[in-house]
């Protein structure tokens, strides 16, 4: 018996004034595309518009499942298009019971393994693609009740944080998506940071909240001239936008971490600020942000994933990169799109610049979250 091999995913790309302009080319050129569930990204000039767009997908593509994101721009398989209107859309030819939409606040996992308990029996730990609204008050609890009980590994991003972002079926609630069950859906997942560490990790020995007193017995400040060089030491306000606070996550066995901002140095008490709260032992390093470091870990990340694949063909991807990378890092011949094509080769792909990227159970920040269907 001959197998047929599987065909890339449909995908299309609009950039027109009007809204609804945008949504009826989209579903041109998805005409006569096959699969079951369908994904839309657009920029953040169309957020007030997306439940309408939604419809008119719904409606005359044939495909009545679709989630959706606003962000600072979207990313396409072979264009970025940052702070200019744009949308882009995806169609995931997979077995209808591959899949789960889900939606909600703060019980979303609770609610989702209720409704789908007998489904995540069999998926066994799915992979599950989702928006998250960064202003609501239960985004943070959302992304754990989802991780926690559902068992779920998440990839996605926080979107522009205006309350219509993150439609699932024209639904708006602080977090939306698709569950994917790893025996009928094939999907590898990378996450490269943005950021290069400058020392191994170190111990936070004194903390009051975000304000770093102590760094392994010694004055916060003093350490972290020490680690940062002398060039940057001697003029502390070049460390804006270049030097961030990171935490190694505990248990890692990539040496991961989540970067966090430098909020305040205080040179005369010797202590440092950074956007999140510490307790006293908790490790700590400090990274340097610039383009060099960007693009090597990006080939480091896309690398890795081209040996996870081996020789199967992609079907698609989906790319969540933070909005700070985007041109404000690469440029070509080295935008995020040309090295994911250059290691990996042409497939249809979508995705957007996110206001934080998702893996895991975590929130990152300077990062980019590539999910591949093989």
């Amino acid at each position: 018996m001959t197998t047929v091999p599987a065909q890339p995913f449909a995908t299309a790309v609009s950039q027109h004034e009007n809204w609804q302009t945008n949504a009826e080319d989209l579903v041109r050129q998805l005409h006569g595309a096959k699969g079951v569930i369908g994904v839309l990204y657009c920029s953040g000039a169309l957020t007030q518009n997306l439940p309408q767009m939604i419809d008119i997908l719904q409606r005359d593509s044939g495909i009545t499942d679709w989630v959706a994101a606003t962000g600072f721009g979207i990313i396409t398989s072979v264009s970025e298009h940052f702070a200019e209107l744009a949308a882009t859309a995806m169609v995931l030819d997979i077995p209808a019971d591959g899949y789960r939409v889900f939606n909600g606040g703060a019980a979303t996992g609770r609610a989702f393994a209720a409704a789908h308990g007998g489904w995540m029996t069999e998926a066994v730990m799915p992979l599950a693609l989702v928006h998250v609204d960064p202003s609501h008050a239960e985004a943070r609890a959302a992304i754990d009740s989802l991780a926690a009980d559902t068992g779920s590994f998440l990839v996605g991003g926080l979107t522009l944080g205006d309350g219509v972002a993150h439609i699932a079926n024209n639904s708006q609630d602080c977090l939306g998506g698709i569950a994917f069950s790893p025996l009928t859906v094939e999907m590898v997942t990378g996450l490269s940071q943005g950021c290069t560490p400058l020392t191994a990790p170190r111990i936070a020995t004194k903390v009051q909240q975000n304000i770093v007193i102590e760094i392994d017995g010694r004055p916060a400040l003093d350490v972290f001239m020490e680690d940062i060089g002398p060039e940057l030491a001697a003029d502390l306000n070049q460390c804006a936008g270049v030097i961030f606070a990171a935490r190694p996550v505990l248990g890692s066995d990539t040496a991961d971490y989540t970067v966090r901002n430098l909020v305040g140095i205080d040179p005369r008490q010797k202590l440092i600020a950074i956007a999140d709260e510490l307790q006293d032992g908790d490790p700590i390093l400090f990274c340097r942000r610039d383009s060099e470091s960007a693009v090597a870990d990006m080939r480091r990340m896309l690398d890795g994933l081209k040996r996870r694949i081996g020789a199967k063909p992609i079907r698609g991807g989906l790319y969540i990169s933070c909005a700070a990378r985007g041109p404000n890092q690469f440029t070509p011949p080295e935008r995020e799109i040309d090295l994911i094509h250059e290691t990996l080769g042409d497939f249809p792909t979508a995705g957007f610049f996110a206001n934080g990227e998702i893996s895991r159970d975590r929130i990152y920040a300077y990062t980019g979250v590539l999910t591949l269907f093989l």
